[in-house]
């Protein structure tokens, strides 16, 4: 069962990517290190809601 999850800037807060995870076999959080636009710079993206 894969869900649909929302990656969101870890400094500016903005909402950038969404991805599919598989519950689970994962069930804690995804982290990724991705470029933000706003920032202009690689940050580090978590998961949201």
């Amino acid at each position: 069962m894969r869900i649909i999850i929302t990656l969101v800037c870890g400094e500016c807060k903005r909402k950038n990517y969404t991805t599919t995870k598989n519950k689970q076999t994962t069930p804690d959080k995804l982290e990724f290190s991705k470029y933000c636009r706003f920032c202009r710079k690689h940050t580090l993206h978590k998961e949201s809601k």
